[in-house]
């Protein structure tokens, strides 16, 4: 590892990161190259290699970051509101993903190899802000529905979390995958993110009004 502060080392790790984040918004996972990454910063790849050791690291590391932020803005809901019908819940917990269109995207990979090729460190530091989006979602319920119990809301999260990874490619359809539909003829419902996410939230909580 180079030498420098903790400072140094999270600014360069942070410069690598957006440089992935700006090449994934035009580019494939598969077609995205550590050669490609460092042309966007002011690493070599050699330089990159000592903060990242593979392409599924740097990946993983941007999960990391978007999940860190939605549970920002689960924090902030949670501390804005003193009390919530479950539409007005679902609605914010809608919002609150439209937003996260990245996190959404990423989570549609292959989330396998992005782990296998991952060292163990920076997969506990990925494990664990996984786990701290559970237990924002785990505060909000607590406090806006105080009748469900703990297996209520365990039997919510092993719900919602599961289905959050196919929001993406339900509602982010490509011109040939629209075309591809239309062809076959298939009884496809076309919904926004908001609109999928909000409907799911509803239907888990019935009855916690």
């Amino acid at each position: 590892m180079p030498k420098g502060s903790e400072e140094l080392t999270q600014a360069r790790k942070d410069e690598i990161i957006n440089a992935c984040a700006e090449l994934y918004e035009t580019m494939n996972f598969k077609d995205v190259t550590l050669k490609d990454i460092g042309t966007k910063t002011s690493f070599t790849r050699t330089l990159i290699y000592y903060y990242f050791h593979t392409k599924e690291e740097i990946f993983l590391a941007l999960l990391q970051r978007e999940y860190e932020a939605w549970i920002v803005d689960l924090t902030a809901m949670q501390k804005c509101h003193q009390k919530m019908t479950v539409d007005q819940f679902a609605e914010e917990l809608a919002h609150s993903l439209e937003r996260r269109s990245r996190l959404l995207k990423l989570m549609s990979m292959n989330h396998y190899d992005m782990e296998a090729n991952s060292r163990m460190e920076n997969l506990v530091a990925f494990k664990t802000a996984y786990g701290n989006s559970m237990r924002a979602i785990t505060c909000c319920l607590e406090k806006f529905f105080p009748q469900m119990t703990v297996s209520d809301i365990q039997g919510f999260i092993f719900a919602f979390f599961p289905f959050m990874f196919g929001i993406y490619p339900y509602t982010v359809v490509t011109e040939k995958q629209r075309e591809a539909i239309e062809k076959s003829h298939t009884n496809y419902v076309f919904l926004s993110i908001c609109e999928i996410t909000k409907s799911m939230v509803v239907k888990l909580l019935q009855g916690f009004e």
